[in-house]
């Protein structure tokens, strides 16, 4: 295979590594004092603070003033935000598996947003990934028992990855540069308007260890360096296609839950995360 054609593969599967792993340096600071929600909000602004001299570099314009711009950027802001909330207070795979049924919802909205053809065995994935789902999340006297706020919150984070996905294959008049702009003022935007329902103080900047910024900048040029490499990967490969590469994450997180903080799941929920990861990987067969 050609280089050329290697590059959005790397980029899908770099972009699953760095959200893989992503979750720790935020719990870190979540240790420290630093909610999901403001060290997002520091953490983005260090981003486009970061994106600043890329774009003045390339010499292309980027033109924010556009309704399909802002929609792509709210529902991104919701989807990165939930998702951080998710993975510091959840099981870090539990909460990974629920996000990963994005694929189930990505069938639907590609077929009715892209005009992507539906296969009948994409039907069939979308059983499987929902019998794995069930299997997951059945409790003795409950039909599906979703026991946590941060169970909710990795599924809403799950359709809003999947509509992000489609939104930015959808909007090909927007360049990768809007798109990564767009996400990133998202999770701004998304985040003032918590903040403005939060009882709790803002940490202000003296608030920050130099052991805090450091963590705040690696996740920074980290989500920098994804954004764009996402965008440019997911522009290239057709959403439903693209969906399998991102199963890397799990593996990622999987591997660094268990050595980072000794996290381990039941045997239900392997059972059901296997036919999720079975339903993805027959959504996306050639």
């Amino acid at each position: 295979m050609k280089i050329k054609s290697w590059l959005p593969i790397f980029s899908l599967l770099f972009g699953a590594f760095v959200w893989g792993i992503i979750w720790y340096p935020y719990r870190l600071m979540a240790d420290a004092g630093v909610s999901g929600i403001y060290s997002s909000f520091y953490v983005f602004i260090l981003t486009i603070a970061i994106a600043l001299p890329y774009f003045f570099i390339s010499k292309k314009k980027v033109p924010i003033w556009s309704k399909d711009f802002w929609l792509l950027a709210l529902v991104a802001g919701y989807t990165n935000i939930s998702y951080v909330l998710a993975v510091i207070d959840g099981e870090v795979v539990r909460v990974m598996l629920l996000f990963y049924l994005s694929p189930v919802w990505t069938i639907f909205l590609a077929h009715f947003m892209l005009n992507e053809d539906t296969q009948k065995r994409h039907y069939i994935a979308v059983f499987i990934s929902l019998i794995g789902a069930f299997i997951m999340f059945w409790e003795p006297g409950y039909l599906i028992h979703l026991d946590s706020k941060s169970d909710w919150l990795a599924l809403s984070s799950g359709l809003g990855f999947a509509i992000t996905n489609v939104m930015t294959r959808k909007h090909a008049h927007m360049t990768v540069n809007q798109k990564a702009l767009a996400i990133w003022l998202g999770v701004i935007v998304v985040a003032i308007i918590c903040i403005m329902f939060d009882k709790n103080a803002m940490p202000t900047l003296d608030f920050f260890r130099p052991v805090d910024a450091a963590i705040m900048m690696v996740i920074a040029l980290s989500l920098f360096l994804s954004t764009l490499l996402v965008q440019f990967g997911v522009t290239q490969i057709k959403a439903v296609e693209a969906s399998s590469f991102f199963l890397f994450e799990i593996v990622v997180a999987a591997i660094s839950s268990y050595f980072l903080v000794g996290e381990s799941i039941a045997l239900k929920e392997w059972l059901g995360g296997i036919l999720i990861i079975a339903g993805v990987i027959l959504s996306a067969k050639n």
